[in-house]
């Protein structure tokens, strides 16, 4: 794979040394119902670029948001964020309970050189989403900082004043987690070790409709999974009972199944060989899935033909059959990429598909496998049990990466300091 060059300033290249640097990380983690965290990911990529930061001598200043609180919602307070990274930093994070105002002034500004405080959640306040130019100036200017670093890649995607209007305040760069994600999805879609399989799954074809597009344009091969499958049998004339569905992707899937077509054609004229492949083995639908009549821990998993869902079965996953066909697919695969999961996967009985392509990926350490969406990052997490080292690189960003694979420029990076050339 030919690396590409990161276009953007980031931490190496500008004098932060023994300044205060305000961090813009993603901390919108998970939470049980009893207010712990669930899923540590996100807080756990951020610590190379707060050390990094630290073996400089910088204070650290950290914003993030958490959830979508309606006004100042402690159930969505960052402090229990604060105790996690004091953990995992091996070093006091000190939490202070408001990101703007002159507490959070004396607190940047009486801060031993070398300390990192997290400040509470951003979306407290209405002029984050706001992209507000005025509440970005107060944090810029409350958090002492000379310099902003944007690290939050799952953010990136949105115009908002931690992502966009601070950067009119502060010299910005990018962050060391930021670089990775954003060279390493973009090599993987422009300079692909090949065969590039995507495999696509979650619930929506709405939801995802630039990356597939993408996809049909530069993979070679597309596996599609989970409930968006049932969308794309129903399409093609299957009933499927009442799984879900969504019936107003009929222009949509035109457009998909048009775009393939003529990718399929120029494949068999390019080669000269007329029994060149079909469109269907271009975009592998499963040939059988595994349903039941209701969504519940006691469900009971049945695998049927595409032919055969009954008016009451629920697809819930990828049947065995289809599983097989998956993994063969995946084995002779360069690249894989991989977002949604291939079937109702909180439920056990329903997470056989994803939990084979899980160990397919991590039996083939040759093959480079990248992981993104939320849920599915969550599920590939528990999975692996370490940390993702199963497999190349688990995203931290669930819409910041769909939209960079579909070519989008992310608001939140193009606004940072250009590299020099």
């Amino acid at each position: 794979m030919v690396g590409m060059t990161f276009l953007k300033q980031t931490i190496r290249d500008v004098p932060l040394d023994n300044k205060t640097v305000l961090v813009r990380a993603d901390y919108n983690v998970p939470l049980t119902k009893d207010g712990n965290i669930s899923d540590d990911l996100r807080i756990k990529a951020s610590i190379p670029t707060l050390k990094a930061l630290l073996d400089r001598g910088c204070t650290v200043v950290i914003v993030s948001h958490l959830g979508r609180p309606e006004g100042r919602d402690l159930q969505f307070s960052l402090e229990v964020v604060a105790g996690r990274l004091t953990e995992l930093l091996g070093k006091e994070v000190k939490f202070v309970n408001d990101c703007i105002g002159d507490g959070v002034y004396q607190a940047t500004k009486r801060a031993p050189k070398g300390s990192v405080l997290l400040l509470e959640n951003l979306r407290f306040y209405a002029e984050e989403e706001a992209n507000d130019e005025e509440f970005a100036k107060k944090i810029a200017h409350d958090s002492n900082a000379r310099y902003f670093v944007q690290d939050g890649f799952g953010v990136v995607h949105r115009a908002h004043a931690s992502t966009h209007a601070i950067t009119l305040k502060l010299p910005s760069v990018a962050g060391l987690l930021l670089e990775r994600e954003y060279t390493t999805i973009t090599n993987a879609m422009e300079s692909p070790k090949r065969p590039l399989v995507a495999v696509i799954g979650g619930a929506k074809v709405s939801d995802k409709i630039g990356v597939i597009d993408a996809f049909v344009r530069k993979a070679d091969q597309i596996i599609v999974g989970g409930a968006m499958a049932n969308t794309f049998l129903a399409h093609k004339g299957f009933s499927v009972g009442a799984s879900k569905v969504e019936t107003d992707q009929t222009e949509t899937l035109n457009t998909i199944y048009a775009a393939a077509e003529e990718k399929v054609a120029k494949e068999i004229a390019d080669s000269g060989d007329p029994t060149g492949r079909t469109i269907d083995e271009f975009i592998q639908l499963p040939s059988d899935v595994a349903v039941a009549t209701e969504i519940s821990p006691a469900a009971t998993r049945r695998d049927v033909l595409v032919t055969e869902i009954a008016a009451n079965d629920i697809a819930l996953d990828i049947g065995d059959a289809s599983i097989e066909k998956m993994a063969e697919t995946v084995a002779g695969a360069g690249t894989v990429i991989w977002n949604g999961t291939l079937g109702y996967a909180e439920l056990p009985e329903f997470a056989h598909g994803s939990a084979r392509l899980a160990l397919s990926l991590a039996s083939q350490p040759e093959t480079t496998s990248i992981i993104g969406g939320g849920d599915t990052a969550d599920f590939a997490l528990k999975w692996d049990g370490e940390g993702g080292k199963s497999f190349t690189h688990v995203s931290t960003g669930g819409g910041a990466g769909l939209e960079l694979m579909a070519g989008e420029k992310l608001p939140g990076v193009e606004c940072l300091l250009d590299r020099y050339k």
